[in-house]
């Protein structure tokens, strides 16, 4: 899997809907996968148009490519949350997870070193796998979003 070292927003090129509620997505920057989004259709109310395999299958992208969207039902869903949940749902070493926990906070590389107390070198270092993210580190970016949850909860 490539790395994404840096948060830019990504913005969709293409969306086609494929079966088990799965969404294959490009991006921008050539990047692109499957995302699976069964799990939230069936668990979030809002998306509950969509548990009907037809409607499913109306997804485009929106018009800047910031989201996928179901215009006839006014649904729509970020490019950068698409983003984040593809590379969560095929995440395999630990910096992968580490990147995927920085995009899902909408964490710069600076924003991390900050709240990890690390220089924004090694923050790049992590995110890229070119250093290993220590164990301390995994269990402080757990913390950290589980505090933040608290704290919005």
């Amino acid at each position: 899997m490539a790395h994404a070292a840096r948060i830019t927003r990504p913005r969709l090129t293409a969306v086609t809907s494929a079966a088990d509620y799965c969404l294959s997505v490009r991006f921008i920057d050539g990047s692109g996968g499957t995302v699976n989004l069964k799990d939230s259709i069936f668990s979030l109310p809002g998306l509950a148009p969509l548990r009907d395999p037809a409607a499913f299958s109306g997804a485009v992208p929106g018009e800047y490519g910031w989201e996928a969207e179901w215009p006839q039902f006014d649904i729509q869903i970020g490019a950068d949350t698409l983003f984040a949940d593809m590379l969560d749902q095929r995440s395999e070493t630990p910096a992968d997870r580490f990147t995927v926990w920085r995009i899902r906070n909408g964490l710069s590389l600076a924003a991390a070193s900050r709240e990890l107390g690390v220089t924004v070198r090694t923050v790049s270092a992590y995110g890229s796998g070119a250093r290993p993210i220590p164990r301390t580190v995994q269990l402080a970016c757990i913390g950290w979003e589980e505090e933040r949850r608290r704290k919005t909860a």
